[in-house]
């Protein structure tokens, strides 16, 4: 069955404007949670905790976005986007402001949670509200930002922790900074959704896929799974393992598969954003079986070059996963639904990313880094070649594609 049509007045004349300050937002938003991740070891040696605790701060991220989006995934639909958007920047300034005060785990894990429920509330509403600006460009850009915000994030702080003066609070400095720029700049930004009543009721914890949207969501789950849970795992751990296999304890060294994973899948979103939904799932899981290889071979070998050439290829199954995951859902939702259904897209994606990085950083405790590594790559790949068998099998015309401008 082919997706339904899209009434030509779901979809407006494209906003560039608009559309590059919300991808440059979500740039911002996804390099602030990237940015303690090379800080994760500074941290634990200042602080003292252990490799669980390590994973439980980026997974309180995670939790705290996730119960956020539940609540408030679809308010956007009803308030318009730019009030929820506004509200999510202040949350992240206090975030940075947390951050910069902290100086034991209680504080860290309140920042943590602080910028995951800033992160949550701003989530759905950016995606919906790039698809608004441009129905075409905007689910290519929602792929790309995210993807270059976490990356550069990871690279920025890394590079700042190790050659930068005050190395546990700069980073939080410049992004507080732009955040500020970006707050009053959205004063310029024209609303794109407009405001119906409903928001109190909205706010009922809840997940909202339409009819149309479900069957080929479910389709894409694994490869959402696969792409994510590596994903979180080179946030949480990734820098970890980098020291052990190089035997170099250095931030900047530490966090190149954290950018590498990130940075090569926005290249792979630019190179493949032309192909079919359905083959950007092929492709992309087909590379994450591949990259898999690679990283662990690299990890076997205690080969840094090895393990970063398997990290780029996985990079290049993470972007065309990812997006390829997206464009075949997002369209799918009338504009009333957007952002709910965005909520429950990001819901899949961040419970991927934490719940099994959790699980690796406790059972790094009792088996250690390298078995855990081995046994999560291997998980990776299969859910990578399940997603696989899924995208072949699913009809040509039913594998869900971006609409076409009427």
């Amino acid at each position: 069955m082919s997706p339904p049509s899209v009434a030509p007045a779901a979809y407006p004349a494209p906003r560039l404007g608009t559309l590059t300050y919300y991808a440059l937002l979500m740039v911002t938003f996804l390099a602030a949670s990237s940015a303690p991740t090379p800080l994760y070891r500074p941290y634990q040696l200042a602080w003292g905790f252990s490799t669980t605790w390590l994973t439980l701060v980026f997974a309180s991220y995670v939790f705290a976005l996730l119960l956020t989006l539940l609540v408030s995934g679809s308010l956007s639909d009803y308030l318009g986007r730019r009030p929820v958007v506004a509200l999510a920047i202040i949350g992240e300034i206090a975030a940075m402001l947390v951050f910069l005060a902290a100086d034991d785990l209680a504080w860290l894990l309140a920042a943590r949670m602080l910028q995951g429920v800033a992160t949550g509330v701003v989530t759905s509403a950016l995606a919906a509200a790039m698809l608004d600006s441009d129905h075409q460009r905007g689910p290519v850009v929602a792929s790309i930002a995210p993807l270059y915000g976490m990356g550069f994030g990871a690279l920025i702080a890394g590079a700042l922790v190790t050659y930068a003066p005050a190395p546990m609070h700069l980073i939080y400095w410049l992004l507080l900074v732009i955040l500020c720029v970006q707050g009053v700049w959205l004063m310029r930004i024209p609303e794109t959704a407009a405001r119906r009543p409903g928001a109190l009721g909205a706010l009922r914890p809840r997940i909202g896929i339409p009819p149309a949207a479900r069957g080929p969501l479910l389709r894409v789950v694994p490869a959402v799974v696969s792409s994510w849970a590596l994903g979180g795992f080179s946030l949480s751990l990734g820098p970890t393992l980098i020291e052990r296999v190089s035997n170099i304890h250095n931030p900047m060294v530490g966090c190149l598969i954290t950018f590498l994973l990130p940075f090569i899948g926005g290249i792979s979103v630019l190179t493949l954003r032309a192909r079919p939904p359905r083959s950007a799932v092929m492709i992309g899981t087909a590379c994450l079986m591949l990259g898999m290889g690679g990283l662990l071979a690299g990890v076997s070998s205690d080969s840094v070059a090895v393990l970063l050439a398997g990290t780029a290829v996985a990079g290049i199954g993470f972007g065309a996963a990812f997006m390829g995951a997206m464009r075949t859902v997002m369209p799918l939702a009338p504009p009333t639904q957007r952002s709910a259904l965005m909520a429950a897209f990001y819901t899949i994606c961040y419970l991927s990313a934490s719940l099994l990085s959790l699980a690796a950083g406790v059972a790094t405790q009792h088996l250690g880094l390298l078995p855990t590594t081995y046994a999560y790559g291997t998980l990776v790949a299969l859910l990578s070649l399940t997603a696989l068998i899924a995208a072949l099998a699913a009809p040509r015309g039913d594998a869900g594609c971006c609409p076409r401008p009427a």
